[in-house]
């Protein structure tokens, strides 16, 4: 399986793909700076989920959710982001979003949030 995670932070892609490893999750992972350069990625890169963050320059994860959507491509996608109101995981409910893991997070987590999705 192959993942694109998208945030402006390396650092924090580097914890998010860390923390999938410890959650057992030993998948093939891409990495993109922000919504614009993931939304470039998707067709060479094909991923099977992608995770994004939701504030980004250039592009936001609900945007580019929203360019995915518009462009046909229903590949899985969730948030992992520092807000989680009520409002944003509705919105990321009502445009398709299979999750929104608020930060900070952990590997049970993940997998707590992630698996149901794997079955």
């Amino acid at each position: 399986m192959k993942v694109l995670v998208t945030d402006d932070s390396r650092v924090m892609r580097q914890i998010v793909i860390r923390t999938l490893r410890q959650a057992g999750y030993d998948w093939e992972y891409v990495e993109a700076s922000d919504g614009s350069v993931a939304l470039d990625m998707l067709g060479s890169e094909e991923p099977d989920l992608v995770l994004s963050d939701w504030n980004m320059p250039e592009m936001t994860g609900i945007d580019l959710l929203r360019a995915m959507r518009a462009n046909g491509d229903e590949t899985p996608f969730g948030f992992i982001t520092s807000e989680g109101s009520t409002e944003m995981r509705e919105l990321a409910d009502a445009e398709g979003a299979l999750f929104l893991i608020a930060k900070p997070f952990s590997a049970e987590v993940f997998r707590d949030t992630i698996d149901p999705f794997l079955a």
